[in-house]
């Protein structure tokens, strides 16, 4: 078995155009994957330099296979399942800014730079006031950015040709906004004055993004079997699912530089990410949270078998495509296409993802997830969504603790203040109270859902069928 390098394996030379934050499993799955086919589909002729966001990371083991790895796709596509290895080289080198400081700024200096692009996070887009423009290198990442930028501004004399354009992939919504505003502070703190402050909004872009691809990371238990099919010994394969989907909050002109759509990505350019983002949460997260207590009541372990299952199948089917792709504006086609792109994923053969996985904080997922969809449906439809309710109730169940049918313990996961009101309220041995205090818990809805006409009512006939007959013949009766 070879090692993996440049000399046992083709690299080619491209120009540095990209400037990377973060050498985590994600980025190099998704974006690196994605600069890879725009590479070979549509002539990008890029390469990329990561620079590791924080002291301690993977550089090292980067840089000791010259920046070499696989990606392993597994997934449907289509009905067929697919396991695919591709060897990524557009990774020309990755620097540790905290030991390569030097190295680091000067890539402000290199006239093709265009793009960087970052994922520290949800807690890497945030303003520490401790640092200082003349750290090597400032602790935040937006410090660092904003380092770089004026560097930049500085070496090429406020070049208006030479911004950059950034895409911020950390899980936050509106992050290009969050970390936009966190570079003007810098720009505040450091004085760096009102002419590079204009450089900086009219030379360059900071465009929000929604990042949606299921990354697994290092295979542990095939690792073995890959490197045997390879015959290289590459210590930094990454697993991930074959959907990947990109939007970005960015005019034409941006998508003209940076032409996925070329390559047949699933990357797409838009006026506002907002929509988009309300579908993922609406349609991918929000079936989640309301499958995964059915399923498990039900006697269901993995998403995947839920999906197969006769009758916890047509609930999942019902939640989607009945009730919350009712609540959502984006056009019909576009979301039947995501809805089936999420069931594909859903029922990824090489994903063994267990519900109760999903189950943890619960109540709060239900109220930013489920709650929006169930108040518009009524509000269109005049009447509640029976599988939205029907999920509340399970959920409620499912706080109850104690054993399934099959003697599987029930565990339930959540904020102490939300544990100890479930279980004080099941003592009580009264459906109307356990539903009349769950839905009057102001502190996890933030309003009182006895308000909702007819809320009360339906969840509480939900617990008494549960109780009684249980949960597939409760799923049955709604279907």
């Amino acid at each position: 078995m070879k090692a993996l390098n440049k000399e046992t394996a083709l690299k080619v030379q491209r120009p540095e155009r990209i400037i990377q934050f973060g050498e985590g499993n994600f980025l190099r799955a998704f974006v690196d994957w994605i600069i890879y086919n725009m590479n070979e589909k549509a002539d990008f002729n890029s390469s990329v330099v990561v620079v590791q966001p924080i002291d301690k990371g993977m550089v090292d083991m980067l840089n000791a296979q010259d920046d070499l790895y696989h990606v392993n796709l597994q997934g449907l596509d289509k009905g067929e399942a697919v396991n695919s290895l591709t060897m990524i080289d557009v990774i020309s080198r990755a620097l540790n800014p905290y030991t390569q400081n030097a190295e680091f700024m000067k890539l402000a200096e290199q006239p093709e730079m265009r793009f960087v692009i970052s994922n520290t996070t949800e807690a890497g887009i945030a303003f520490d006031p401790s640092c200082k423009l003349d750290d090597a290198p400032a602790t935040s990442y937006p410090g660092k950015l904003t380092q770089l930028l004026y560097h930049r501004f500085k070496t090429f004399n406020g070049d208006k040709s030479k911004g950059l354009i950034i895409f911020p992939c950390e899980l936050i919504f509106l992050n290009g906004h969050k970390l936009k505003e966190t570079i003007y502070q810098y720009i505040e703190l450091w004085n760096l004055g009102e002419e590079f402050k204009t450089w900086f909004e009219e030379a360059c872009g900071v465009y929000a993004t929604l990042v949606d691809r299921i990354v697994p990371g290092f295979p542990r238990k095939d690792i073995a079997a890959i490197k045997e099919k390879l015959q290289y010994d590459d210590n930094l394969v990454v697993q991930a699912e074959i959907f990947h989907l990109w939007v970005i909050e960015a005019p034409q002109e941006i998508a003209k530089e940076f032409p996925a759509d070329k390559a047949g990505l699933n990357v797409l350019f838009v006026p506002s990410e907002a929509p988009y983002h309300e579908r993922k949460v609406t349609l991918l997260n929000g079936p989640h949270t309301v499958l995964s207590p059915v399923a498990y009541l039900s006697g269901v372990n993995i998403v995947r078998e839920a999906c197969e299952h006769e009758v916890v199948g047509k609930y999942i089917h019902k939640v989607m495509f009945d009730e919350l792709m009712e609540t959502l504006n984006l056009p019909k086609d576009e979301l039947e296409k995501f809805a089936h792109d999420v069931l594909e994923r859903f029922n990824n053969p090489f994903v063994d993802h267990a519900v109760t996985s999903i189950m943890l904080n619960s109540f709060p997922k239900y109220q930013t997830r489920d709650l929006p969809g169930l108040k518009t449906y009524l509000e269109r439809k005049g009447e509640l969504p029976k599988g939205l309710v029907l999920g509340l109730a399970a959920i409620i169940t499912y706080y109850k603790g104690g054993v399934r049918a099959d003697g599987a313990e029930i565990i339930p996961n959540d904020a102490p203040e939300i544990m100890n009101l479930l279980k004080e309220l099941w003592a009580t041995g009264c459906t109307q109270k356990v539903t009349e205090g769950v839905l009057g818990a102001e502190f996890i809805w933030g309003e009182n859902l006895n308000n909702i006409p007819g809320l009360a009512e339906a969840v509480k006939a939900n617990l008494d069928s549960i109780q009684e007959k249980g949960m597939l013949e409760t799923v049955k009766s709604i279907l």
